[in-house]
């Protein structure tokens, strides 16, 4: 259920109502608008009494929500969120990119590509310390060792960091070392990750899984959101299909439904949707056009040499030939690039 409160109501009305609902031994969620503030609830196994929220002081209306996914909802949040980090904005007047090696692979080339970035405008810097890799013989990652070079680059470039968490164990070394956390698609429904990011305060930019649906993939984000964690971004990073023309299958298509059915920010990763660097920048176009709020791109300064990925990651030039294109683009979209 969300109440929704007048758009005079007051401090106080608010902290009566989020305690009239702890009292129905629920959970609240205060959800300040524009020009008012929602309160959803959680918890619930059956139907509860409007009646009980509509006769508070400062309440407008009591709205039944009908999606299973709450709080990912539009039903409980009409706006879209936008999530800000300083100056830079991530929603829906933005196209902002995520750019970097699939892992982090030494000092050099994460400081190099950092300040690459940075010179370009582009804000955020990815690169994973911990590598979910299909073969176990393959590269797993430098571990902690790759959280403190990222740290580093942060400290000296100003650059913010996304970064993957595989487990539980690893959650606060990776809360501390990144500006957003990274759920891969194969962990996508790994619930007690889940619920371990519910509890940062980090964005978490979740994966879709490899054959989720679009409501699997709004209900793991739930599980994030139930934590108390309402910073979100959904990535989708394609699909496994009978196509064999690419790695994956991108479904750009599933970018409006996603925005139709959830004020997330929704966002498209070309790299691991292709598997192959020239499909990168035509998809990463149709991104935007899609209704994307940004794309995650592997970039590298010497891609034929990445420790991983390298087939499906662009070097610079490309990059930033991307990069003008899509400021281009941006205008045609009612967007600025962030």
């Amino acid at each position: 259920m969300l109440i929704v409160m007048r758009s005079d109501a007051t401090p106080a009305q608010i902290e009566r109502v989020v305690a009239a609902i702890t009292e129905q031994g629920l959970i609240p969620h205060p959800l300040p608008g524009a020009t008012r503030t929602a309160i959803g609830m959680t918890g619930n196994t059956g139907a509860v009494d409007k009646s009980h929220f509509e006769v508070l002081p400062g309440v407008e209306d009591a709205i039944r929500v009908t999606k299973p996914y709450k709080l990912a909802s539009r039903e409980m949040k009409k706006e879209s969120t936008t999530l800000r980090f300083g100056e830079v904005e991530i929603g829906p007047k933005t196209f902002t990119m995520i750019a970097g090696p699939c892992s982090v692979e030494d000092e050099a080339t994460t400081m190099r590509t950092a300040e690459h970035l940075m010179g370009r405008g582009i804000p955020f810097l990815r690169a994973g310390a911990f590598k979910p890799r299909t073969s176990p013989y393959s590269f797993q990652g430098m571990g902690l060792e790759g959280l403190k070079l990222l740290a580093k680059a942060r400290e000296k470039t100003g650059i913010r960091i996304v970064t993957e968490l595989m487990d539980t164990e690893h959650a606060a070394a990776v809360e501390e070392a990144s500006d957003i956390i990274q759920i891969g698609t194969r962990n996508m429904q790994n619930f007690s990750l889940l619920k371990r990011v519910g509890l940062c305060r980090k964005p978490v930019l979740l994966k879709r899984g490899l054959s989720a649906t679009l409501e699997e993939w709004l209900m793991a984000a739930e599980y994030i959101m139930a934590g108390g964690n309402y910073d979100v971004i959904l990535c989708e990073r394609g699909v496994r299909t009978f196509s064999d023309h690419s790695r994956n299958t991108l479904d750009l298509s599933v970018v409006p439904p996603a925005k139709a059915l959830s004020h997330l920010p929704v966002f498209v990763d070309p790299s691991h949707g292709t598997g192959k660097r020239q499909y990168v920048p035509a998809m990463t176009y149709a991104a935007m056009a899609s209704g994307a709020d940004g794309v995650m791109i592997e970039a590298h300064p010497d891609p034929d040499h990445a420790v991983s990925d390298g087939a499906q990651t662009i070097d610079f030039a490309t990059l930033d030939a991307m990069l003008a294109k899509l400021k281009a683009m941006a205008g045609l979209f009612g967007r600025t690039m962030g």
